[in-house]
């Protein structure tokens, strides 16, 4: 395994292929972004722990989005248990994949404590727990400084775990190292991983954008209800299948042989 260094419009190309590569399969795609929300959800819901099951679950699932569009990509039909692929490797990978959720659980868990000492906790419940958020609570200022504080803070680790699930999965490497390799990957190819994100971020606001002209235009409240959430899932469904090519890019290997 080595570190590839890309230019930065490789970043607009991320995006393009991703979305390219979504359309090929879409329903299947779809459906298997939403397993992946309904599986997390359904964690969230067991007594006591069910937050914490959910963000361990978390890495081991996007592993299994990044296999879906790896199978499309390549000419192949994503089943339904690719997404539960990092777990059924072998019980090596199995073990190395569940620390690197127990670590990603814990990592959450500690942006969450810090940003718990700003506002009492509110944001940390419902971020964990789940649960509405109301006028009220986003008016407050000791709740909007949590919620920003807790983005800052977990820019570096999302960052840590943008490629550490591949890492573990397709090149063996051990949970921390994966960490290390996947924030120097980033590190490296910034211009790359800009133009990515502010071009998700541009495409994601103009979406939305869109859907309000739209409703403005027909003067029908109806559209915006019915389509913000079939827009949201195909944005977060391409999203999660530009993962792959986001990993594939930098780092070179030979991947022959090992498809999930």
């Amino acid at each position: 395994m080595k570190l590839n260094l890309v230019p930065g419009l490789t970043g607009v190309r991320w995006v393009r292929t991703g979305i390219r590569t979504f359309f090929r399969q879409p329903l299947a795609l779809t459906g298997l972004f939403f397993m992946f929300m309904a599986v997390v959800s359904v964690l969230a819901f067991v007594p006591l722990i069910g937050g914490v099951l959910a963000l361990v679950a978390v890495p081991a699932l996007t592993l299994g989005l990044m296999a879906a569009a790896r199978e499309t990509d390549e000419g192949r039909f994503p089943m339904p248990m690719t997404l539960f692929v990092a777990l059924r490797k072998t019980p090596r990978v199995t073990r190395a994949m569940l620390m690197l959720g127990v670590l990603y659980a814990i990592g959450v868990l500690l942006v969450m404590g810090v940003s718990a000492l700003v506002d009492g906790g509110q944001f940390a419940q419902i971020y964990v727990q789940g649960g509405g958020l109301t006028p009220e609570m986003v008016m407050e200022p000791g709740f909007r400084t949590a919620m920003w504080l807790s983005s800052l803070l977990y820019l570096p680790l999302s960052l840590a775990f943008w490629h550490a699930p591949a890492l573990v999965y397709w090149h063996d490497v051990a949970p921390i190292k994966s960490l290390f390799f996947s924030l120097v990957a980033i590190l490296r190819n910034t211009r790359a991983y800009l133009a990515y994100g502010a071009l998700w971020l541009a495409l994601s606001f103009g979406a939305g954008l869109g859907l309000m002209v739209l409703t403005a235009l027909t003067g029908s409240a109806t559209i915006a209800s019915v389509g913000l959430l079939p827009l949201a899932l195909w944005i977060a469904a391409m999203f999660f299948c530009s993962l792959w090519f986001t990993f594939r890019d930098s780092f070179a290997t030979d991947l022959e042989g090992s498809s999930p």
